[in-house]
């Protein structure tokens, strides 16, 4: 799994669409961004991709399309229309942009950053989520921050893990 992060500025949605699904059809990993601000760490989206991919071994999978699989883990969540609230929208974005073979071909996933880097202008974005957004789409409460021993960023990793038990 490659991330690049930074900012984007999408004028039109559907363009913006058609553009990371181009290059994912010409070099061959999953392409998929996210808004910065609910991406709690290089875990948090490494975690969803394996949950993904069992998923999709065993017949389980929501969605048709690998990159809406991962989104739908990354969110936590099984309905595709409520985990796309993580995505980007038109307008400045931050971005983490995840590009990922799941044959595990490093040159394809170089590729698909190059072709990516002339549309993201890359900036240190990984791990500066925004807390308040992140523990509302998450519903995480400071009863349950106070309840447990790690961090926000290891609540959100298990609700990840937990949309399996969740099904």
């Amino acid at each position: 799994m490659r991330l690049l992060d930074g900012h984007l500025t999408v004028e039109d949605l559907d363009s913006l669409l058609a553009t990371l699904d181009d290059i994912a059809e010409e070099t061959g990993p999953t392409v998929q961004a996210f808004d910065a601000d609910y991406v709690v760490s290089a875990a948090h989206l490494q975690r969803a991709v394996e949950r993904a991919d069992r998923a999709i071994a065993r017949g389980e999978n929501v969605a048709r399309d690998r990159a809406v699989e991962i989104l739908c883990y990354a969110a936590g969540r099984r309905q595709i229309n409520r985990a796309l609230e993580m995505g980007v929208t038109e307008g400045e974005n931050r971005v983490v942009v995840l590009v990922d073979s799941a044959a595990g071909d490093e040159t394809a996933e170089e590729e698909a950053i190059a072709a990516l880097r002339e549309h993201v202008e890359e900036a240190d974005m990984l791990g500066a989520y925004d807390e308040p957004t992140v523990r509302a789409f998450f519903d995480v409460t400071q009863a349950e921050l106070a309840a447990v021993e790690g961090t926000l960023a290891d609540v959100v990793l298990e609700r990840v893990a937990l949309l399996d038990v969740e099904k």
